[in-house]
């Protein structure tokens, strides 16, 4: 009797045999703003169950084998992606110095035009005031500048709202953003924060555990490091899938070194330039694998919907 073909651990099986109401029920059971490790069992429970069965998909837990790492070089990674460092945006900036440079100049600028206009045409007292008030505002913003650069940064990025593409700040984001949930979520990680505010794109933030946060005592494994290491680099990656190239991968690439220097084993320049290219390739691997659960789970990015709706998107569609 032969023997049934093993299906591909790269691909999504979906929930094929699932009421969409259970599922959505079972979700909404689970506190997402309780301890990590409650987390898991409740969504080990679910996939115990069968209610879902994508979260841990790209273990080795569940048979797939996607985060033991290999060498991949430049070449391998752009035969079998078609990813590049250029494309992946490495040394790129979303906010360059000249931005910078020509904010200053439009903020003096303005500041010292409505100064002299407010002295000229105000009554005195309050054209003074006005002038004093106004004047304050280059002092403030080189003050702002100099000690938290990423918050003027953020406000540049804003005003500046798309790039030469035409492709919005928001769309690019709320794609980078649900990448880095998906693949989180395919690795088993649980979600340490969750923004939806009305102000904020979503993003997501995820514990360095399964059992809750690192502490400085405690190394990470070399499980850890690659499962962390893949999800780093999937915003990165699913902007680059999406529209050609991305913009965000300096702080992806930041949290991408602070997770090499938490390894237990030692990981030298070559070793982590090695990773990094793995990282990528398996982000990429991932999110091809589970195009349509990105897809359906941009859409509830933008539309600011909660964890569990959006782990429902996830599981329900295929």
């Amino acid at each position: 009797m032969a023997s049934a073909k093993k299906p591909s651990p790269l691909k999504a099986p979906g929930v094929t045999n699932v009421d969409p109401q259970v599922l959505a029920s079972s979700l909404k059971e689970i506190d997402f703003s309780g301890s990590a490790t409650e987390q898991v069992m409740a969504l080990n429970r679910l996939r115990e169950d069968g209610v879902i069965s994508l979260y841990k998909s790209a273990t080795a837990a569940a048979g797939s084998g996607d985060l033991r790492s290999f060498p991949v070089s430049l070449q391998m990674l752009e035969s079998r992606s078609g990813l590049t460092s250029e494309k992946l945006g490495i040394g790129a900036e979303e906010v360059s110095l000249d931005d910078f440079k020509y904010a200053t100049l439009w903020v003096t600028g303005g500041c010292s035009v409505i100064g002299v206009a407010s002295l000229a045409f105000l009554p005195e007292n309050i054209g003074a005031t006005v002038c004093y008030l106004v004047a304050l505002i280059p002092v403030l913003f080189l003050g702002i500048g100099s000690t938290a650069p990423a918050a003027i940064a953020g406000a540049i990025a804003s005003i500046k709202g798309g790039d030469n593409s035409g492709i919005s700040r928001v769309t690019r984001v709320c794609r980078h953003e649900a990448a880095h949930f998906l693949v989180g979520y395919l690795c088993g990680l649980p979600v340490a924060d969750y923004s939806t505010t009305e102000e904020d794109i979503p993003r997501v933030e995820f514990h360095d555990t399964t059992e809750g946060p690192v502490t400085s005592q405690r190394e990470l494994s070399d499980d850890e490091v690659n499962s962390l290491a893949v999800v780093a680099l999937a915003g990165s990656v699913a902007e680059a899938m999406e529209f050609g190239s991305a913009k965000g991968t300096n702080s992806d690439l930041m949290s991408l070194a602070t997770i090499f220097k938490r390894s237990k084993t030692f990981l030298g320049a070559a070793k982590q330039q090695d990773l990094t290219r793995w990282s990528a390739l398996t982000a990429y691997r991932l999110l091809t694998a589970n195009k349509s659960q990105l897809d359906k789970l941009v859409q509830a990015f933008e539309a600011k919907r909660s964890i569990s709706e959006c782990i429902r998107m996830i599981e329900q569609y295929k």
